[in-house]
Order: C-alpha cells, then structure tokens, then sequence
C-alpha cells in the first residue's frame, strides 16, 4: 500500500468502504448531487437488533491499497455504487457491461454492488433487478437513499455471514495464514505444521474476527479477539500482526470512550441505540474499563464460539491513558517494516486526533514529528501537497498555529515547485493566505494599530512578499499593490534602509500598471482584503484646526444673552446636560469658520523613510458640510523630524463640519487616513462650526509696512501695520483704501481708534477722520474701493524736561512806561538760573535718544450678506507706529503786563532741538529763524483770557470726583483756549545735506515740513492768573474814547471829561471804591514827576467815588481835567486804603495806565 489516507481516524474502523464510481461519461455535477444523497446514509440500524452498521463512502480509491483489506478489514472495499447516464435502450448493453468491468476492479472483496441508471425508460426499466436501478431524470428519483439503506443491509448479510463463518469453524482444519502482500514470498517453504506457525494463523484469524465484529457492530465482541489475538501474536513475535491487534484494540477503546468520534465535524460517528446502555455513565470516565475475557479460554483450534462465558473475567477496554501507550507500541512495531509505512503514518494521525480530545499536545506534536520522517515511497507532488495540508491542519488540531503555518506554507510553495509543468499560484496564494493566522498576520492593517507587535516580524515579512509574488504570477496587480501596501504599512518598523528602498521601488513598479485605491478587493472564495492607507508615509503626530486670520475671524454682534448660555433651556447650568455631551464639547472648537473662505488645518508630520519621501494630492477628509479641499503637494527630507504642514480648503455650506482624516497619494497608493485609525495623536478637537458668507476686505495705506509688531495689551491681532516719522506738533494725512475682495457686498462699516499705552501725555486728537464720505460709498460691491483719509496729528509736550522757569519780568526790562515795538528779541546776556536750567551735554532735548514712539489701532468692523443676517461681523485692524522727534522746547514761559487792562505779553523762550534751520511764528505774524540748537525769547501779546465759562464745582450729579480732578479739568481746558489764540507754529526752513532721518517717508524730503507748537500743559497757575481777564473790568474814557492802548490827544486850556466805568462780571456784590487820580510826568530815565500843580488843574474834586455794584451790574463816575501845558501826561488811578479793598484780590484792582498828550491849543 503506496498512497495514504491521511483523514483515516480511529472510528474508521467499524466503518464498511463503499466506492461510488461514474460508468461512462456523467457530469460532475451530476455525479457529486447523487453522491452527497448516497454519502447521507452512512449509519442504519440492523433490523431486529441493537447493533448499528457504519459506512465509509469514497469516489476514489486505489486498487493496490484493496490488497490489505485481510490486514485490517476497514480497508477493503466492500461495497460498489455505480452511477451512468443511459438514453437509448441500445445503450443499455454496452453500460452493463461497464458495470462489470467496473466491479472486476475490486472483485476479490466486494460484498455487493448497485448500478444506478438515469436517463433510460422503456421495457428494459420495467424488469425487475436488485442490482440495478433505472431512474428518468436526476431529479425524479426520490427512492435513492431507499434504495442504499437495502444495499446496506445486504452488505450487513454477507458481513454478519463471514464473521459467523470465521468465528465459529470447529471442523478441525487448519486456520488460514493471513498476509499482507509483502509477506506472500516470505512464508514459501515454511513448515506448516509447527506449533509456532498455528499460533501466528490462530492470531491473525482472531485479530481478523475482531475486525469483523467490530464492522458488525459488537464492540465487546471485537475487544474480546482483539486481546486473544494480541496474546497469541506477542507469544510468536509476529509484530506486524501484533500492531494491527493492537490498534484495533485502540480504536474499539476509543469508540467506546469518545462515541462523538475523533475526525472532527466531518468524521464524527452517531453511535444508534443502547449497543452499550449498561456502560453509558462511564464512557468519559478516564480509566473506565470493561470486564471481558479470560485469555486462557481458548479451544484447540483457538477459537471459541461461546464468549458470553469470558465476559466478566477480565478488564479489556483500554483507558484514554492506555490507548496512547497501546498506539505507541503499535507504531513502534509497524516502523521495524519498511513496506508499512502507510500503515505507520495512518496509525500516528489516529493517535493525534485521540490525543487532540485528550487536550494532550505535546505527545501529539511527537506523534506528528514521527509522521514526519517517515519515509514513503517517491510521492507525486499533489501527494506531497496533501501530505503537508494534512499536517498543517492537525498541527491546528492540537493548538500548535506556527507549526500548522509553516507546513501550510510548505504544501503551497510545493503547489509551485519547479517540477511542475503548470505551477498552481491560485492554489500557492490560497494556501499562503491560510497561514496568515499561524503567523499572527491580520489582512486588516487595524489590527496592527493596538498595542505591541505581535509575531515574529521576518518571517512575516517574507510571507508577505511570497502573497506579493504569488498574486502577481496570478495575473492580478491590484492584489500586488494591496499586500505590498500592507507590508509597508506594518513592518515599516522592521525593515532595513536598503528594504525600504527595494520595497517602495516595487511598489512604484506596480502602481504605475495598477494604483492603489481603498476598494475592498474580494477574492473569488468570498474573502475580502480590506483598504490599506499608508498612514505611516508620513507619519502624523499632531492635527490642528487653525481659526481664520485675525482679520477674517468672525464675531457675534452682542446681544443680552451672553454667548454661553443656551435659550433653549431655563436653567444656568444643567449637570446631566454637560455630563452627555462631554465628549462632543472636548471636540468642538470654540471659533468659527466661514462659507466661502479658505480654511486651515496644521498637521505635524514625520518622514521615516531614509530617502525624500515625495506625497501628492494631499487634502483633507471632512463630513457634515459640502467641503472643497485644495490638494497640496509636499516633498519631506529624508528622517525630517516634525514638519508642519498646512492644508486647506473651502467650505461651500454652512453648518457644523467634522475633520475626519486626511488623504494621500504616495508611491502610487491612494489613501484615506482617519484620524480614528491614527495611534498616538494629538488633536485638540476636530468639529467647527461653518457660519454664511461675509464680505473681505483688503486695506492699503499711503504709508509704508512697519518693522515694528504691535502687540496690543487686549490680546487684539494687529494684521497690517504701517510707521511713519513725525516732528513734535506735526501732522500727516493717512489714505486708506478699502477693497471688497469678497463675493459679499460690504454693506456696514464702523471704524475706531485706540491709542496703546504710553506715558507721553498727548495733547488733542492723535487721529481724526470723516466717516460720512466713506459711509456715502455703501454698499461696496466686491472688487470695488473706498477711501477714507486719517489725519495723525502728534502733539506731545513741548515742555524742556520740565524745567520751566516761572517767573515773571525776571530780566529787569520795564515795558510799565512804553509798548513794546516788536514781539521778538534775543537775550542778549545769560542769566545764572538760565544755566542751570540748560541740560547737561549728552542729554540735551535735541538728541536723538529723545525720540518718543506713539503706537495706534485703527479698528475697522464691517459685516454684510448673510453673515451680517445672523449677526456676525468682522474686525480688521491697521496699526499706526508713529516715531515723534522733538521740533522745538518751550524753556520758559512767563508774562509781563500789557499798556492795556485787556492784554498782557506772554514771554516763550523758544528752543530748536532740530538739526536744522527753523521759523517760529505766532497768530500768521512774522517768524522768529532759529539755527538748530539754538534758543530764542518771543513776547507776543495777547488779549487776557475770560474763564467763567469753564467746569465748575461738583454739584449734586457729582460729575468731577474731586477739587483736584476739577482744577486739572480747568486747567486743560484754559491752556486749550490759549493755545488755539497764540497760533504758534514752527516751519523747517532747510535740510542738511546726507540728512538720513527722514528715510521712513520720502515725502519729507520736501521743505514744507511745518507744525504746531503747543503751551498746553506749560502754563502753570500764576501765568494763568496774569492771563486771566479779571472779573471787575475797569474802563477809563477821555472824552468819551478808551484809552487802553493809544494816547488821547487833547488842547491845552481845554477841558476833558474824564469817566472811569466798572463792569461786575463777579458772582457778589463788589463796593463802594474811593479812586484819586494822579497825575506824572515820565522821564524815560527812571524819574517821574507828581509837582504837576501849575501844568495840570482839576475841574472839581481829584477823587471819585462808586457805589455798591451787583453781579452783572455796571456803575461809572465822571470828572474834568484842565492841561496848562503841553507835553506828554500820565494819570494814576489809586484806590483809597478801606477795608472793601482789602476784601478783593489786586489782579481785580487793575486799572488802565492813562496817556494824555496836550497840543498846543487852536489860535
């Protein structure tokens, strides 16, 4: 026997082998339909008795191994079912004779045989026959299992009548020596009659009856002639014989402990009736045992026919423990014949499917390793494939997976061995893919994303390459791709820098035949490959939605809900509510995207690869709202470490988008990585919420782009800056223009400005603008411009450090007599408190290191279309960086009394700090040049200042918080007054050459830099007073015209009236005043004369008296006065000492200095 059967399991052997055969020519498909219905009657009962008979159905069996049916009876072929298609009633004869040729094969031991006909109708069909049947078609021939159940019986008759026939010959004649092919040669010439030769035929014979009774279904029975003849071949050394004995005895015991069967699913056996009721509670019971026979009991012939007297005698039945040992020492004794090692080989697979319910794996991995050495005949390659299969699979059987792979992989790669004319790679790839799981190896590329690497990763490897080869010589690429695809994505960790460069190679080789897609592939046996995304080429570290530009964020219009709190619910905080939803707020971000606009999300990726890894068509995955992503190429260094990379996209629609993943395109491999899939991430949400279209809007200025970065102390963006360098009192115009960039009209516009904190203490407005022109433009279309202009106006302090010198007439000039004849003079000699107010050289006003930064936002918020609907709106800001030089100091300011009441001279020591040649000019009068660094006085003459009308005390609305805050308000508000009159500005009359200070803007370069020059925040409290207009307004009239500024003219010998009028511009009452006018003469060297008595004469009394004024009242006295001569006159009105002046500040006491000049009178 040559060719193994490598599913024999131990209940096969109570099983009666029936062939079933074609005759002539019948579809396959109509043969394996009729042979499934045949092969479903495998077990009957025999009729009128408790056995049950069990049969082995086979479509092929080899002839040669019919030869060892009398070896072990399960092995001959007892019964032969034939199946022939037959239309034509001349047909018939030739098919019979078929039918007999056909049971000629296996004459020698065929019990019985059936020929089942289809096709023929006639008379023929209606002769009656047992051994044939005639059926019309394949589908009318419902009487088939009928029909097998009668040939079975018929089996069973001649079975039952050869075990009666073998059991039971007492005639004395010599028992038959049984043999097995080999042994035929061996046994010529012996001698026949020798005690040792009837002991090796009474063995064999009672070895054979077991056989028999155990086909017959009488288990006891064969346990019985299986120990006798295992006695009588031990005591002859028949070892072969004694091998035989014993695995029957083994598998009587294994039938009688597992009825369920060993082959598994497919070879399981359905024991039918009580056959052993009395020990039905103890067949899983390890060491259950039988008491049968007494081996002592043995007739002359060795046989005896009564073995219900051996029952009880002796214990038979082997344990589980027992079997094994049993089928060791078996298979020892096949091993010593080199012609049984089929016999060797079956028996170790029947052990190992015991030992597999035994749960006993490492002796069955013993069992196995011996059947792997033994040494059969040459087999043929598909004989080798079938062996290594069988192997595979009952390495599976006993929990060894690695072991069943590698002889899995081995029975495929034998599929295509060079030897073979026409190599079996579908058969190669379906073997290989059946190792997958010996080997740890998933087709699911997510089942490698958990946790540690499972196997052992070369030898995966090298699996994976063989799938790669063998579905390539398929013929399919797209499976190339697939698991090449995989092999990269798995073991990317456990390649080498040279393997990563072959294998990506490859890949590119095949994907430029064939791409690789996220199709799931299937596979013609129903198994599906899933997608692969090369998640690791590059491999992603962290996913971050980025907010829009700060220019483009949108922001809710404020309402009276705030923005956190949800209408939909009464209460503030619900704890259910946040405990549902927590895993949705941990992925929703807080800012918003906008339809229309392009949108960003940063991935920080990583190259493994040891070469530039090149990813195309690169863009992003997204749910919830229709998205236009923008592919984005990018090519990564080899090893590049984190790299930031950007993708964007447009959403179409508005609502709630989700970032799912990304996809990509390497190596010819489409892929689609989510972020679900992707191990180790950092995200911090993935979930944005799409608000309707606003418009954009594009800003350019008239001044260039600052270096500088604003950094607002509110946390405000800052997306355009512009800088521009000024002179102290300067002021420059700023045009903006607005572009609608959008493809929504700009339809609101709002701008605001806030200066960032500085110490410098500003005076006025640092912008001002005129919204209406812009607003006259609305709504701005897209692609359309509107302009608005921003003056910058920087007004600083012009004080010198501080350092002003209050006092007033400290240079001893008396202008009491004569009015100054030119505003403007030098200081002609230095004064000692001058000096000490100079500052020290290295820190004079003038330096550089004094230049002052003043830094502005310019706040444009602007909505329209839909989103301006639903309440957004967005915010753009320009920063202003404004560079302040000094132009001139103001180093001190005092005043000196003007010849009129009503006026006074304000003294401005005026100091360049430029480095150029300047003018300084008051009231649009003519202009003071100062060289650079140089300091001048100018006296300009002012009209004294009324401040009724300025803040006063806190009253009950309590506007001012105290007296200090309102005198500082009083005192802005004067130095405003007072500026705006004097009118002082400065112009630049000259630029040195190679000057490189006004590089920032090439419009300075002209010569009509010009600007204000400010006293605000110079006058302290005592110039203020000298320049305050007092409340009592004193008036002197010579005949009827004031006399404040020019001298009055007059006659000699004639009178002049004389009026001193007094205006209560006070808040009391104020009186009665007592006033004598003196009169002098001025000398102009220091000496007045008062002995006028003879020049000047009085017309009534010198004295005038005013009664009691109230506020708002007016009172006047009147007098005349004589002038004897000519000349020029003064008169000095004194008040009389009284307690009501006394009562009154002197600043309200001041009354006119009176010019008379007497002419010679008419002739």
């Amino acid at each position: 026997m040559s060719i193994p059967d490598y599913m024999q399991c131990a209940e096969d052997h109570q099983t009666l082998l029936v062939v079933v055969q074609p005759v002539g020519v019948v579809s396959e498909e109509n043969f394996f339909r009729i042979y499934k219905r045949i092969s479903s009657v495998s077990q009957i009962s025999v009729r009128d008795s408790q056995r049950v008979l069990c049969i082995r159905y086979r479509h092929h069996y080899p002839p040669e191994n019919n030869e060892w049916g009398d070896f072990q009876t399960h092995r001959k072929v007892v019964g032969l079912v034939t199946i022939t298609d037959c239309c034509s009633a001349k047909d018939w004869p030739q098919t019979f004779e078929k039918f007999h040729m056909q049971k000629e094969i296996y004459g020698s031991t065929l019990y019985d045989s059936r020929l089942f006909v289809f096709g023929l109708q006639g008379e023929i069909t209606e002769q009656p026959r047992t051994d044939v049947a005639f059926y019309p078609n394949y589908e009318d021939c419902q009487t088939v299992e009928r029909r097998i159940e009668d040939f079975i019986e018929s089996l069973f008759i001649v079975l039952e009548s050869k075990r009666l026939d073998r059991a039971t010959d007492k005639s004395g004649d010599k028992i038959p020596l049984l043999c097995v092919p080999f042994e035929k040669k061996d046994f010529v010439g012996l001698d026949t009659d020798s005690r040792h030769y009837k002991k090796r035929c009474q063995g064999r014979m009672r070895k054979h009856v077991g056989d028999l009774c155990l086909q017959a279904g009488m288990l006891q029975d064969s346990l019985v002639h299986y120990h006798m003849s295992v006695e009588l071949l031990r005591s002859v050394n028949d070892f072969l014989w004694l091998g035989a004995a014993l695995e029957g005895l083994c598998s009587a015991s294994v039938i009688y402990h597992y009825p369920g069967g060993t082959g598994g699913p497919n070879g399981a056996r359905r024991l039918l009736g009580g056959s052993l009721p009395a020990e039905a509670a103890n067949r899983h019971r390890p060491g259950a045992q039988e008491v049968l026979i007494d081996p002592g009991a043995l007739t002359t012939n060795g046989i005896n026919p009564d073995t219900s007297a051996e029952i009880g005698r002796a214990k038979n039945c082997l344990s589980p423990e027992d079997i094994i040992d049993k089928y060791k020492e078996a298979i020892s004794y096949y091993s010593k014949y080199k012609n049984a090692g089929v016999i060797e080989l079956e028996a170790c697979v029947k052990a190992v499917r015991v030992l597999a319910i035994q749960k006993r794996s490492m002796e069955a991995s013993e069992f196995l390793q011996n059947a792997v050495y033994i040494n059969l005949r040459q087999l043929s390659e598909e004989e080798k494939i079938q062996r290594y299969s069988v192997l595979s699979e009952l390495y599976e059987l006993i929990g060894f997976r690695r072991k069943s792979a590698f002889f899995k992989r081995v029975a495929a790669m034998q599929c295509v061995a060079p030897s073979i004319a026409e190599p079996g790679w579908r058969a190669c790839y379906k073997l290989l893919l059946e190792t997958l799981p010996g080997y740890s190896l998933s087709l699911d590329p997510q089942d490698f994303s958990k946790g540690t690497h499972r196997g052992w990763a070369a030898v995966q490897m090298r699996l994976l390459h063989e799938l790669v080869y063998a579905s390539r010589r398929m013929g399919n690429p797209a499976l190339s791709v697939r698991h090449l695809s995989f092999l990269l994505q798995t073991m990317l960790d456990f390649l080498s820098d040279q393997e990563k460069k072959d294998v990506t190679q490859s890949l590119e080789s095949y994907t430029s035949k064939c791409p690789g897609t996220m199709e799931l592939i299937t596979l013609p046996d129903g198994l599906s490959l899933p997608p692969v995304p090369l998640t690791k080429l590059p491999i992603v570290r962290c996913v971050k939605l980025l907010d829009l530009p700060a220019s483009l964020r949108p922001q809710k219009m404020k309402s009276l809900l705030g923005q956190n709190v949800s209408t939909k619910s009464p209460f503030i905080y619900s704890p259910i509510i946040a405990h549902s939803r927590g895993e949705e707020r941990n992925k929703k971000i807080d800012f918003q995207w906008v339809q229309g606009d392009v949108c960003e999300v940063q991935l920080m990726v990583y190259n493994p690869m040891p070469f530039e890894l090149r990813v195309e068509n690169m863009g992003l995955l997204t749910s919830g709202v229709e998205f236009e992503s923008l592919p984005a190429a990018l090519s990564l260094p080899a090893e590049s470490g984190l790299y930031p990379v950007t993708l964007v996209g447009v959403p179409q629609t508005t609502g709630t988008i989700t970032v799912n993943g990304y996809h990509t395109t390497v190596f010819g491999v489409f892929s689609d990585c989510l972020l679900d899939n992707l191990p180790g991430i950092k995200t911090s949400g993935s979930t944005v919420e799409v608000i309707p279209a606003l418009p954009r809007v594009q800003i350019s200025t008239s001044l260039p782009r600052s270096a500088h970065s604003l950094q607002p102390s509110s946390g405000d963006e800052v997306s355009t800056s512009v800088s521009v360098q000024l002179y102290n009192g300067e002021t420059q115009p700023l045009v903006i223009q607005l572009e609608n960039i959008g493809t929504e009209p700009l339809e609101k516009l709002e701008v605001t400005s806030k200066i960032l904190t500085t110490k410098e203490k500003l005076f006025g407005d640092f912008l001002s603008w005129k919204l209406e022109e812009v607003l006259a433009q609305l709504p701005l279309q897209p692609g359309k411009v509107a302009t608005l202009t921003v003056d910058i106006r920087v007004k600083l302090d012009f004080s010198c450090q501080g350092s002003l010198l209050p006092d007033l007439g400290d240079d001893g000039i008396s202008v009491s007599g004569f009015p100054l004849c030119s505003p403007f003079r030098q200081v002609v000699r230095p004064r000692a408190e001058s000096k000490a107010s100079n500052p020290p050289e290295g820190s004079k006003p003038g330096d550089p290191s004094h230049t002052k930064t003043l830094e502005a936002i310019l706040n444009f918020k602007y909505s329209g279309g839909p989103g301006h609907v639903e309440g957004y709106y967005r915010n753009l800001s320009l920063g202003l960086h404004v560079e302040v030089e000094p132009s001139v100091f103001f180093t001190r300011v005092s005043t000196l009394p003007a010849t009129s009441t009503r006026q006074c001279h304000l003294l401005l020591d005026v100091f360049n700090s430029t480095e150029h040649e300047l003018a300084v000019s008051a009231h649009g009068d003519g202009e003071l040049t100062l060289q650079a660094g140089e300091c001048r006085r100018m006296a300009i003459q002012v009209d004294k200042f009324n401040f009724e009308s300025f803040p006063e005390p806190p009253g009950e609305d309590g506007h001012f918080a105290n007296a200090k805050q309102l005198e500082e308000e009083r005192q802005e508000a004067r130095g405003l007054e007072i500026n705006s009159k004097l009118g002082v500005r400065w112009r630049i009359i000259s630029f040195p050459r190679g000057h490189s200070c006004v590089v920032l803007d090439r419009a300075h370069l002209s010569l009509k830099r010009t600007g204000e020059a400010s006293v605000e925040g110079l006058l302290n409290q005592l110039v203020l007073e000298h320049l305050q207009l007092a409340p009592l307004q004193w008036d002197v009239l010579v005949d009827g015209q004031p006399c404040d500024c020019e001298a009055a003219a007059c006659r000699v010998g004639d009178p002049i009236r004389l009026e001193v009028r007094l205006t209560n511009r006070s808040l009391r009452s104020v009186g009665p005043f007592a006033l004598t006018v003196v009169p002098f003469q001025d000398h102009q060297n220091g000496t007045h004369n008062y002995d006028l008595h003879r020049a000047v004469s009085f017309v009534g009394s010198s004295t005038f008296y005013l009664g009691a004024v109230q506020p708002s009242g007016q009172s006047a006295c009147l007098g005349a006065l004589l002038f004897l001569y000519t000349g020029d006159f003064f008169l000095h009105i004194r008040f009389h000492e009284d307690s009501t002046r006394k009562e009154l500040p002197p600043s309200w006491l001041c009354l006119p200095s009176v010019h008379v000049r007497a002419l010679e009178g008419r002739a």
